[in-house]
């Protein structure tokens, strides 16, 4: 399975493909970081963002992006740029049919260190362990993008069965039974 992850920012998207399978070890394809310039005027940062994904995309054609869901901060302008930059990378996959999971960043810090309240430079530390690089990806970003590639390689067997296993209960399920409410009245 090939992964691009998405770390996403309007000033430093994290970009990193990983490949590999659940109980294997992992390969880093790439990595690296899309970066506009923050003076610039946030429609051509978005399409800056655009460009520097759909770049990684046909580079490395990966078979599902992870992406980081944006969760509430307190800064209500940062959540802003990220949620766009999430939504340009969404889309970028969309468009070509790649499917897109979301990631939050405690489930990312969980399954690569053991705990969803990891810093930084634990995230960093277990990329490289993981992956077998010499020194940890800079900027942070760059190394968050290749956490949440692996996450969704460790985790994707197991929802895949989980949403297989709902299906087949729904495909089963006989039709809904009348209520109580609902018994004995004629129309």
């Amino acid at each position: 399975m090939r992964v691009l992850g998405v770390d996403p920012g309007l000033t430093r998207c994290g970009v990193g493909v990983v490949e590999g399978v659940a109980g294997r070890p992992l390969t880093m394809i790439g990595v690296g970081v899309v970066r506009t310039p923050a003076d610039a005027e946030l429609g051509h940062r978005l399409v800056a963002v655009e460009q520097g994904i759909e770049q990684w995309l046909d580079e490395h054609r990966p078979e599902f992006v992870a992406v980081e869901r944006v969760f509430s901060q307190h800064n209500v302008r940062t959540v802003m740029g990220t949620a766009q930059a999430s939504a340009v990378a969404m889309l970028c996959a969309a468009r070509r049919g790649i499917p897109v999971a979301l990631h939050t960043p405690s489930e990312v810090k969980a399954a690569v260190t053991g705990s969803g309240r990891a810093d930084k430079a634990q995230v960093g530390a277990m990329v490289t362990r993981l992956l077998r690089l010499s020194a940890p990806p800079k900027p942070a970003d760059a190394a968050d993008a290749l956490a949440l590639a692996i996450c969704h390689i460790w985790r994707a067997p197991a929802q895949n069965r989980l949403q297989q296993a709902v299906a087949r209960h729904t495909a089963a399920a006989p039709a809904t039974a009348p209520t109580p409410a609902s018994k004995g009245r004629t129309a």
